[in-house]
This record gives C-alpha cells, sequence and structure tokens, in this order.
C-alpha cells in the first residue's frame, strides 16, 4: 500500500513467513514486490542479537530502495 502510494517500503519478513509474503503481494497485484527475509524466530533473540541481525540487513534494505520497485 506503501508503495502504491508512493512511499518508498520494504517490508522485513522472517523465512517462515516467505510463501505468505508471495502470497499477498500476488493478491495485491504486485507479484514481483520485493523484500528482504530474515531467520525465523525473533522472539528469542536478545537485544544484543537484535542489533546484529539489524546490522546484517540494513545494506540489502537500502540496496533495495535505491533500486526502486518494479513497476
Amino acid at each position: 500500500m506503501l508503495e502504491k502510494a508512493g512511499i518508498p517500503a520494504i517490508p522485513l519478513i522472517t523465512d517462515a513467513f516467505d510463501s505468505t509474503a508471495k502470497e499477498m503481494a500476488e493478491l495485491w497485484g504486485v507479484p514481483d514486490f520485493r523484500f528482504v527475509m530474515m531467520p525465523h524466530p525473533l522472539a528469542s533473540l536478545t537485544p544484543d542479537d537484535v542489533e546484529r541481525r539489524a546490522g546484517e540487513l540494513v545494506g540489502k534494505i537500502l540496496n533495495l530502495l535505491q533500486q526502486g520497485q518494479p513497476a
């Protein structure tokens, strides 16, 4: 919805929701919508683990934002 409104957005999902994210993108009419996937689960991570994970993902997120979403 944000992308359709012209607001750049990169969804973050865990790998447990890969197929669900792809199905939702298809239902919303954006089958090529990109997202960043990370290992599941998140609930058991410590604050340091979360910070480490964010550091690992930020480059992927920025790269997709710079590329823009496919039309």
